[in-house]
């Protein structure tokens, strides 16, 4: 019987990914990393917040499945790739995305080194989203339910990361899920989706960065595009591209965050309108269906939640990509990733330049 490694998160969708594994005849054993410690100062929980509970409740499916189940301490390696990386992006100006980089050096990066260390067959969690084969190439499609498809963050996996790794609900929806998970008493049915940065829960990622390296960020100047000061921001790390509210200026008309100098610690803002771009350029690219790109028409998410939109990707070395959209996008943002598309077929992914 082959052996199959299931990441648990504590949530609803791992736990049916477990169920479902075992109804495929594997053999298989929950796994869930411990990200960091609620005792830890730098985090501020409300008293609510119990990530105890999600192991708890991790292990409670496993015993309910009759599966063993392991914790690991990542904690190190969540701090250094993935925090470090959320503080040095928004430092440097740029707006990242915690989720990539946690599935680029985290969960599958540890996922994989378990399993070949214990002789696990395969991999599987609990994403949104199919994986695919063709022309000697294993990618990423999009998931059935489109509402749910995660296929936006699993760019960065690499082609042995996808020849072992199982996405058991890439063709059910989530409301399939729970019903399967209550059926089968998990206790997980019912438990509610995570929301926003796991690790900065009340969405104060200033204060977050603030606490965890002991700086003050200087107040600078507000500019207009055309390098007219408009009056004085709070902070350079305080603000993200096409944010509006809470930018303490009253100019008599809206204004977006359009972009961020680090040089010269100012914060340039314009009208809507001129947040939109025509191309961008992508760095560090990870080639998943696609082995290059010449003039290849496909289609671009430049954010989770964006639509995504057609355009031409031309690429320019071995890890550069620029895109050329076909109508310009609202505030592609330093930082964030943007992810390439052919129908359903995850192309490849990097960072916005």
């Amino acid at each position: 019987m082959k052996k199959a490694l299931i990441a648990m998160s504590g949530g609803v969708d791992s736990s049916v990914t477990a169920f479902l594994m075992m109804q495929q005849g594997y053999e298989c054993t929950g796994i869930t990393f411990r990200m960091f410690d609620k005792s830890d100062s730098l985090f501020c929980f409300d008293k609510n917040t119990d990530f105890n509970k999600d192991i708890d409740d991790a292990k409670s499916v496993c015993d309910k499945l009759g599966i063993p189940f392991v914790t690991i301490d990542a904690s190190a390696e969540f701090r250094n790739h993935v925090i470090n990386n959320f503080i040095k992006t928004y430092e440097k100006g740029g707006t990242p995305n915690p989720c990539v980089e946690c599935n680029r050096h985290i969960k599958f990066s540890l996922l994989n080194d378990y399993a070949e260390k214990n002789g696990f067959d395969v991999i599987a969690t609990g994403h949104y989203a199919e994986t695919g084969y063709e022309n000697g190439r294993y990618f990423i499609k999009k998931s059935d339910d489109i509402k749910k498809d995660q296929s936006y963050v699993l760019y960065p996996l690499t082609q042995k990361q996808l020849e072992k790794v199982r996405f058991p609900l890439a063709d059910i929806t989530k409301e399939k899920a729970r019903e399967i998970a209550e059926i089968n008493g998990l206790v997980t049915a019912h438990k509610s989706d995570s929301q926003d940065i796991c690790f900065i829960p009340d969405g104060d990622y200033a204060g977050f960065i603030k606490r965890a390296t002991g700086k003050t960020y200087p107040k600078g100047k507000f500019i207009d595009i055309n390098g007219n000061i408009l009056g004085v921001h709070n902070g350079i790390i305080n603000y993200t591209i096409g944010q509006r509210k809470g930018l303490g200026i009253a100019l008599g008309a809206p204004a977006y965050v359009k972009s961020k100098d680090i040089r010269t610690n100012t914060v340039t803002l314009s009208s809507d309108d001129e947040l939109f771009e025509k191309e961008i350029l992508i760095e560090n690219f990870n080639f998943m269906a696609a082995t290059d790109l010449n003039n290849v028409r496909c289609n671009a998410k430049i954010r989770y939640a964006h639509q995504g939109a057609e355009c031409t990707a031309c690429q320019l070395d071995n890890s550069t990509v620029k895109i050329v959209f076909d109508t310009p996008q609202r505030a592609p943002a330093k930082g964030q990733s943007a992810v390439l598309y052919d129908g359903d077929k995850v192309l490849g992914g990097g960072i916005i330049k």
